[in-house]
């Protein structure tokens, strides 16, 4: 694939209780900014989130943040970043991280991160785009969604391919390489989504 400009990445309005989670943030922050990579997130100031944005400007990075109105005020947008956009409600935030980004990388996170993801997979299954999805397995976190999946599949509620429309790596220096390492997508989601 040809170089990732653009990272879309899905986790964690709340830090969490592990502070491996948010060195990894940090870590991954750094990574991005290193290769000039830029962020697009949900805009908040919070949590894994806010913190992946601050150390990707921290480390001479670019940043778009896309927020909804309405989490504007409870998730404190992020206002030391290259560029905030608020729109009008949550559809329209997922469809412009979508449009925005090259990739998407998913974290640790709760509800919300877990809603970004399988909605994307889900559009990868629909045919509706072929951006790559990796999830960062970071300490096994993903682990019992994985294996919800892998239970769907034993049951025949979906295929082994639905297995196949995303990858996952465990350390943050085997994202880019895998990107790195893919197909060029080749579906134009412009013609497919919404």
């Amino acid at each position: 694939m040809a170089k990732i400009n653009s990272l879309c990445i899905y986790c964690g309005s709340r830090p969490g209780k592990k502070e491996n989670f948010q060195k990894l943030a940090r870590a991954v922050g750094q990574m991005m900014a290193a290769e000039k990579i830029k962020l697009v997130y949900g805009g908040g100031n919070v949590g894994l989130m806010g913190i992946v944005a601050t150390s990707v400007m921290e480390h001479g990075g670019a940043v778009h943040g896309i927020i909804p109105g309405h989490l504007d005020e409870t998730e404190k947008s992020h206002d030391k970043i290259s560029q905030l956009t608020i729109v009008d409600n949550m559809h329209q935030r997922k469809r412009m991280m979508f449009d925005r980004s090259d990739a998407f990388l998913i974290l640790p996170g709760s509800i919300g991160t877990l809603d970004e993801t399988i909605e994307v997979i889900t559009w990868r299954q629909l045919k509706l785009h072929d951006k790559p999805i990796v999830i960062l397995n970071y300490e096994n976190y993903w682990d019992p969604l994985l294996n919800l999946l892998n239970n769907i599949v034993e049951h025949e509620f979906t295929t082994p391919k639905t297995m196949e429309h995303f990858h996952i790596v465990n350390s943050p220096e085997e994202v880019l390489p895998l990107l790195e390492s893919l197909p060029e997508p080749e579906i134009d989601p412009k013609n497919t989504l919404f």
